[in-house]
């Protein structure tokens, strides 16, 4: 047993006594506390105050986590006490009853390893400075709120509230409510700390104020709570009510469990606020419903799709852009200005987080793949895909659904088709979007505007479901023949990416690489020996297509592969089959065009011009003769208001240049000139055959031949201006694959030169021209030998005096 002598200093008067650290706890004065001892320090602390019969110092701890604290970590004021009993558990813990008698200051400490002591300083209270009254008053104030504490909080019991409101010392009662509040001990440390009565009294009435607020905000939400539980049980008894009175009817659980079942689905799926809010109002109707009844068949309906719907389900986009583009080139040749343009958009993605769906228009002609491309971006992006064809459709309520006041009312296709993707960021084609119509059931197009406007789509109204559902996240892709007939607003909102023609090299490359091989598969020749040569596919594409795509091209190649199928099951010969261009004949027949569509000797009054059409460019012959009559202009060949003013404006330049050509003045009185366009039954329109229709007028009128191996194309004006045209790419592949070696076109044109193939450039001599002039010159052949005009002196004349 470790002993110490109780000293005590009588020039300083200071007590050297054990030091007990409490953790959690302040000791008040005139407070009886029991307490559990567990470290040796302090189980020492007590064994010395019992033998010497001392007292003991009981001072808090600023941190309780500390096991064995130091100088620092213990508060200097406390409270001088005495040990009332000791008692020793089993544990080797000790049970002491202490009690407060005065408070005291640590002086200084004494260093011991086992114990600690401490020179302490007895304090007393300071004598009052107010007067009585305004102390009474502040007595009876904390009386006040000790009655109205002790109400609210519970944990102070009527007998010790008693013997509070009789203690008449002023300090004994700041001390002994401090001790009873339920306040942090760094505040209760601050009351021990105040030695001035009066000041230790309005600190105490302060935290009891402060208390008071928090009980009875305490209070309140206890109230709110219990309200509320009482309402949950009163509707648990009224549906347990329901539930028994629908038994005694012989009513099932089944509505009952489709319910709950609902109200589990929405607990689990991730919903806007609106969308949740508006499902829990309609599972609330359902409640009340007839389970058989219409109205709740259409109720479940609807709470069925918002809950089907993937509002936060998404895909995670493809990071790796080498990966992305390899895809892109597995599945298509060419088409290098789409493949940047998503790789761009994947880029995009990768950097920023705040983005926008993109939205892109592919324009071109039948068959070059830009629903292919679609799906190619959807496994690039290693996002889901969905297809929506808009060919023909014209109710407005095939976008935005019906509202559901009307039997069988639907969402949208929009939201139809994304339930069926399963995500919420899918790559969404819009399938010929140029074929949109309209008519009393709305204007489909104007409905199209919200949803691909990327600053309206992120709160996308659909009548049906009646919430705002976000459509940011999807990418976008239309596709169209032609952007003529796609209204300009919802043009505006596109990016467009124009997908010309094949070049014949691309749709062989094409052929090879992709549509060879899938044929193959489809028609169950794949692992049979069976190939087609380069010289097959060209004698293909050249005999049996004239198309701007390769939808042609793989019927004719399924075609061949239909013929090899049935060869082989008839005669069962699996040995190898190649198919070459001389063997093309025996499967496909005579062929069905001539390759070089071009006349093979030079004519007069015939001109080959280029046209665009929706399948791409074709050669287009222009015919005129003279003949005698009275100076009128016969047009044939079912052509449109604009190229017919085009043929005008062709007639009026020759008349005007009619003294320089060496025409007599009056030559068009006792003379009719006829054009015709040949293929009368298709359709012909646009200015920009315009210089072929003059050059044709001034070879009949002149008697001079035009050059059959040069095609030529641009809009004339009265003044012989050459202004540029449209759909230079697709009618310069079209000159390309009809043989034509020279191309006659505006000079405005030479900058759309850029987004022709090389190997086309290569094999094309192109004339760029500002006037009409200049195209006679170079269109007309002289009388006497078959080569360019530049040497005829009457026209090159004109071209001067041009």
């Amino acid at each position: 047993m470790l002993t110490f002598n109780r000293d005590r200093d009588d020039k300083t008067g200071k007590s050297i006594i054990p030091l007990l650290p409490l953790r959690d706890v302040v000791v008040f004065p005139h407070m009886i506390v029991p307490l559990f001892v567990g470290r040796t320090k302090s189980i020492n602390a007590l064994e010395a105050a019992m033998k010497s019969e001392s007292a003991i110092f009981l001072a808090a701890q600023k941190s309780a986590e500390i096991d064995d604290p130091g100088e620092t970590d213990i508060y200097s004021v406390g409270t001088i006490g005495s040990i009332i009993q000791l008692l020793r558990l089993p544990d080797n813990t000790v049970k002491v009853l202490v009690e407060g008698k005065t408070r005291g200051i640590i002086k200084d400490y004494l260093s011991s390893d086992e114990v600690f002591m401490v020179g302490v300083e007895e304090i007393g209270d300071i004598p009052e400075s107010l007067t009585s009254v305004t102390q009474e008053a502040i007595i009876r104030n904390i009386s006040q709120a000790l009655d109205k504490y002790s109400k609210l909080s519970k944990k102070i019991p009527p007998e010790i509230l008693s013997s509070l409101q009789s203690i008449e010392d002023p300090g004994r009662l700041a001390d002994t409510v401090a001790s009873h509040l339920g306040v942090k001990l760094d505040e209760k440390q601050k009351v021990l700390e105040i030695f001035d009565v009066n000041e230790r009294l309005e600190k105490v009435y302060g935290l009891m104020i402060a208390e008071l607020e928090i009980l009875e905000v305490e209070s309140r939400i206890k109230r709110r709570v219990k309200k509320q539980m009482e309402k949950t049980q009163k509707d648990y008894y009224l549906n347990e009510q329901m539930r028994a009175i629908q038994k005694e009817m012989g009513e099932d659980d089944s509505f009952r469990n489709e319910i709950n079942e609902l109200e589990k689905k929405l607990k689990q799926k991730k919903l806007s606020d609106e969308g949740r809010k508006k499902v829990e109002h309609e599972i609330k109707k359902l409640k009340l419903m007839a389970p058989m009844s219409a109205e709740a068949t259409v109720v479940r309906n609807y709470i069925d799709w918002i809950l089907g719907l993937p509002w936060h389900d998404k895909t995670d986009d493809e990071k790796d852009l080498r990966k992305s583009e390899k895809i892109l080139e597995e599945d298509h040749y060419g088409l290098k200005k789409v493949k940047e343009r998503i790789l761009e958009y994947l880029a995009v993605q990768i950097l920023s987080e705040k983005r926008k769906g993109s939205i892109l228009c592919l324009v071109g002609p039948p068959g070059v793949g830009k629903t292919s491309i679609a799906k190619s971006i959807a496994r690039a992006t290693n996002r889901k895909f969905v297809r929506l064809s808009l060919g023909g459709l014209r109710d407005e309520a095939e976008i935005r659904g019906h509202r559901r006041t009307y039997i069988g009312a639907l969402p949208g296709r929009i939201i139809q088709l994304l339930k069926k993707a399963g995500s919420n960021n899918p790559v969404f084609c819009l399938d010929e979007i140029d074929k949109l119509s309209s008519d009393f059931r709305g204007d489909p197009a104007s409905a199209l505007l919200e949803v691909l406007d990327p600053e309206q789509n992120v709160a996308f109204n659909d009548n049906y479901l009646e919430v705002d559902y976000d459509l940011s996240d999807i990418m976008f892709i239309t596709t169209a023949n032609v952007i003529q007939t796609i209204p300009a607003p919802l043009l505006d909102r596109m990016e467009v990416i124009r997908i010309a023609g094949y070049t014949e090299e691309e749709k062989l490359n094409i052929g090879l690489k992709y549509l060879v091989q899938k044929e193959l598969e489809t028609n169950g020749l794949k692992g049979k020996e069976i190939s087609f040569s380069k010289g097959a596919l060209l004698e293909i594409i050249r005999q049996f297509t004239r198309e701007a795509g390769v939808r042609n091209l793989e019927r004719e190649i399924a075609s061949i592969c239909r013929k090899l199928a049935r060869k082989i099951v008839t005669d069962g010969d699996s040995s190898r089959i190649k198919i070459t261009a001389k063997s093309i004949e025996k499967y496909l027949g005579v062929a069905k065009y001539r390759f070089g569509e071009k006349e093979t000797e030079d004519r007069i009054g015939l001109t080959v011009g280029l046209a665009w059409t929706e399948v791409g460019g074709e050669l287009l012959n222009i015919e005129a003769t003279v003949l005698k009559g009275s100076g009128k202009t016969i047009l044939t060949g079912k052509l449109g208001d604009v190229m017919q003013e085009s043929a005008q404006a062709a007639i009026t330049y020759v008349r005007s240049r009619a003294d320089m050509l060496g025409l007599d003045i009056n030559f068009f009185k006792e003379l009719d000139v006829h054009i015709h366009v040949p293929e009368g039954a298709i359709p012909k329109d646009g200015p920009s055959a315009g210089i072929a229709i003059a050059t044709s007028i001034a070879s009949a009128f002149l008697k001079r031949k035009v050059r059959s191996d040069l095609a030529m194309t641009g809009e004339i004006t009265l003044r012989g201006r050459i202004l540029p045209i449209g759909g230079l790419k697709e009618k310069l592949l079209a000159a390309h694959r009809g043989n034509i070696r020279t191309v006659i076109i505006s000079r405005d044109n030479k900058k759309d030169l850029v987004d022709i193939p090389h190997n086309v450039m290569k094999e094309l001599t192109i004339r760029f021209v500002e006037n009409m002039d200049e195209v006679l010159q170079y269109a007309m052949i002289s009388e006497d030998r078959s080569s360019e005009c530049s040497g005829i002196q009457d026209i090159q004349q004109v071209a001067h005096h041009a």
